[in-house]
């Protein structure tokens, strides 16, 4: 019987509260006081830079982005430098990967296969880059959902960003993911219409709940 991953719809926090709030769930998925955990969420406007990020990847000064009402936070994930804000699906798993999954590009493939599955749903067919992790759409390309996890001791945490209505003005503030000669879209852009939020949260759920052989449970807050 698989195991189950409790979804969890926290609504629009910032990065830091989120933060914590992963670094609690680790250390009590370590200790098995919770199950798997997915959780699903909102930014306010932030720019994080991950531990392979530079801050020439960052087009403004901090005082420059504050003054747009963005934060700024070094973060521990992976990755260069990326937007999170309103109209963003962000995706927190705290996940065991032990015994049977301890395989950091398998579950890096399992984040993207979950973003690709949700394109598709809306008959959009997105594309892997062998050099960046991530989704993409091609000609042109185009990045439309990010990852920067971190796996400590084989439990997940950080994650996934998949753009679907969010502000892509906000990206012309850094140079997304350190690369500079691609653009970047979202679900609205392509679609031509908004897309709602929760319908968009329970199929990414949906999707890798099956790519991490796990079982869907739902819970408020």
């Amino acid at each position: 019987m698989s195991r189950p991953l409790l979804v969890r719809y926290l609504g629009r926090l910032p990065y830091r509260e989120a933060w914590a709030m992963q670094r609690d769930l680790v250390a009590r998925r370590a200790a098995g006081e919770v199950p798997d955990t997915l959780l699903l969420l909102e930014h306010d406007p932030v720019i994080t830079l991950g531990r392979d990020g530079r801050r020439d990847s960052l087009l403004f000064p901090e005082a420059a982005l504050a003054a747009r009402g963005v934060d700024l936070v070094e973060s521990d994930r992976g990755g260069d430098a990326t937007f999170h804000g309103p109209g963003q699906v962000v995706g927190y798993p705290i996940v065991d990967l032990r015994p049977d999954q301890k395989d950091v590009r398998r579950y890096v493939r399992a984040l993207e296969q979950a973003m690709l599955d949700t394109l598709a749903d809306y008959a959009l067919s997105g594309g892997r880059d062998a050099k960046n992790p991530g989704v993409w759409l091609e000609d042109p390309p185009r990045k439309i959902g990010a990852i920067g996890a971190r796996i400590s001791r084989w439990i997940t945490h950080h994650g996934f960003a998949l753009n679907v209505n969010v502000d892509l003005a906000y990206f012309g503030l850094i140079v997304p993911c350190g690369i500079p000669d691609r653009g970047v879209t979202s679900l609205q852009r392509e679609l031509g219409h908004t897309v709602p939020l929760a319908e968009v949260m329970e199929r990414l759920a949906g999707h890798l709940a099956r790519g991490l052989g796990r079982t869907l449970a739902d819970a408020q807050g």
